[in-house]
């Protein structure tokens, strides 16, 4: 096999069917699913995808590399449920796989929304993720959020975008906020890092001083200050859990 796909997933029945159709000309997709209630697991086998389930959540560097592990192609892609591949990507990966250099990966520019609003700035866009590479020459961090792939290799940039619906309404958007602020936290505070309440609001202050003058987040409208504002409350949260954390151990 040349191409591998690879996705995790959890209850992903909103999006998935785009995600898979946008891989189906891949020799094989790989579905590393953690416990999904809904259709996702019987929607991805509706497209061929060889579904691995699984009752723990390990994080998403350590799913991912789950679904590595079970991918027998050259080179891989790996795609989250909420993102899709253009005809235009998929045109250009195809172009590299026939002639391959000596490249072992490829960082790919990522176009999301937000809230109906596809982000042109804010630090959104051109947001580029490695999500090509040769399967031997990567592995994803172990990091349970905000994983990254570690690369054995030299790196080249495609053109064409991946579409990601990142936040479709304010509901969902606070609901990652609290679930990836207390991933990180657990994770910083496991590496131990401390904080304090003036580490917080710092931290706030600046993820909303960075998201929207730094990264011209004001061009982006209102989508581009509900976006500063939530990157603000998720650094503070993260960094407020984690002086909890502190404390408790401070306590025992």
């Amino acid at each position: 096999m040349n191409l591998s796909a690879i996705v995790i997933t959890k209850n992903a029945e909103p999006t998935l069917r785009r995600c898979l159709e946008s891989l189906r000309w891949a020799d094989e997709i790989i579905v590393v699913d953690s416990g999904s209630t809904d259709r996702t697991t019987e929607i991805c086998r509706e497209y061929g995808a060889r579904v691995q389930e699984t009752t723990d959540w390990p994080g998403y560097g350590p799913q991912k590399n789950r679904a590595l592990d079970l991918a027998s192609g050259e080179w891989i892609i790996s795609l989250d449920a909420d993102e899709w591949m253009p005809p235009g990507l998929r045109a250009e990966i195809e172009h590299v796989l026939a002639a391959p250099d000596t490249r072992f990966a490829y960082a790919i520019p990522r176009q999301s929304s937000f809230c109906g609003r596809l982000m042109r700035h804010s630090g959104w866009w051109p947001d580029y993720v490695v999500r090509l590479f040769r399967r031997d020459s990567a592995r994803f961090s172990e990091d349970q959020v905000h994983e990254r792939l570690i690369l054995d290799g030299p790196t080249g940039r495609l053109r064409q975008p991946i579409m990601h619906e990142a936040i479709t309404d304010l509901g969902q958007m606070i609901l990652k906020m609290n679930s990836y602020s207390t991933a990180s936290a657990l994770m910083f505070h496991r590496n131990g890092r401390r904080a304090s309440l003036f580490t917080a609001l710092l931290h706030g202050w600046w993820a909303f001083t960075r998201t929207y003058f730094l990264r011209l987040g004001f061009l982006d409208g209102r989508e581009g200050l509900m976006l500063a504002i939530a990157n603000a409350e998720g650094s503070y949260y993260r960094y407020l859990k984690l002086m909890l954390l502190s404390g408790k151990d401070g306590k025992s």
